[in-house]
């Protein structure tokens, strides 16, 4: 049976019961919700954008996006969005979703923190960006109803939501700060573990083995 949060279908599928299944069990309650969040936020943002995006994709890409911040999910080798990433396509393959439309939310779950680059492609991998930007920075707030945001917090509150949010991407990154450099993940650690010391993208150049 098809749910509806401020008008906007959350389908009923086998798909997407799974996949809810999957991250409640999980994630904590402030990841799942605020994964909610992004596809309800991402697809309202598509509904005002004319866009046209595979329901099903577009929640697995939001439901997945923070997956890698996860202790069942996460490693200590890699960006935590290529751990979502990568558990999103394996997800979508075992059900028996082409490769092409598992690699497309691969890509919308592994760049939904970089900045400049989602909006430009394909609409599955623009709004799982678009719900992310809103839910946690506030951008493209008031492009929404006030309206549609009170049906989707009511649904998916967001008690101290900044704070808690910040804390859950530290923890993310701790044991893998190396993995931060040249994200915007670094400026969660420069800000919330002292001593954190950035890698420095000149200091890279300056130092590599070219002789000149």
């Amino acid at each position: 049976m098809t749910e509806y949060i401020a008008g906007i279908p959350v389908p009923g599928s086998r798909l997407v019961a799974e996949a809810t299944e999957l991250v409640r069990d999980t994630a904590p309650p402030l990841l799942f919700h605020h994964s909610r969040r992004v596809y309800l936020f991402g697809m309202l943002h598509g509904r005002r954008r004319g866009l046209d995006p595979d329901p099903e994709l577009l929640y697995v890409g939001a439901l997945f996006h923070d997956l890698g911040l996860t202790d069942s999910y996460r490693t200590t080798h890699q960006r935590f969005e290529v751990d979502g990433a990568d558990e999103a396509r394996r997800f979508l393959i075992a059900h028996g979703i082409d490769a092409a439309a598992a690699q497309r939310v691969w890509t919308a779950v592994a760049l939904h923190t970089t900045p400049g680059i989602p909006e430009h492609m394909e609409s599955e991998i623009a709004l799982v960006h678009a719900g992310v930007t809103t839910d946690v920075l506030g951008i493209g707030y008031h492009d929404l109803a006030p309206a549609d945001i009170e049906a989707v917090v009511a649904a998916h509150p967001r008690p101290d939501f900044k704070r808690q949010i910040l804390a859950a991407f530290a923890h993310g990154f701790d044991d893998r700060p190396d993995t931060t450099f040249g994200t915007v993940n670094a400026d969660v650690l420069a800000h919330l573990r002292p001593g954190f010391v950035r890698t420095d993208f000149v200091d890279l150049v300056e130092a590599g083995p070219w002789p000149e």
